[in-house]
């Protein structure tokens, strides 16, 4: 059973999502976690809220794509393959778009978050 994040309940009075869903899920916890913000995985996460109010520069942005494609891989690696990571900085928030192929139905997907 897969529980969905945030912890929500369904149409269904069930907390599990599907499959894709729970997938995108667990991206964004990888994405929006800050390491050592987990006391028993201090090295969970990508650290990307801290980019946000960095000073802007085409080397931090790059830097930062290595970062959460390392992140996702190591975390995730198992259930997707990483195929592309896109950062743009737009006034005060970051969109980026991880393009990534499901390991277990080889369904390519592209999905878009946003820092708040």
């Amino acid at each position: 059973m897969q529980l969905a994040f945030p912890y929500r309940i369904n149409h269904t009075g069930r907390t599990g999502g599907d499959h894709g869903t729970h997938l995108r899920d667990l991206i964004e916890q990888v994405l929006f976690t800050t390491p050592t913000e987990r006391v028993n995985r201090p090295d969970f996460g990508a650290g990307l809220m801290e980019m946000v109010f960095a000073a802007e520069s085409d080397e931090l942005l790059a830097a930062s794509r290595f970062m959460v494609q390392g992140a996702l891989q190591q975390w995730l690696g198992d259930l997707i393959e990483v195929e592309a990571v896109v950062m743009e900085r737009a006034d005060d928030s970051i969109a980026i778009t991880i393009q990534y192929l499901e390991r277990r139905t080889q369904a390519r997907q592209l999905a878009t978050f946003r820092t708040p």
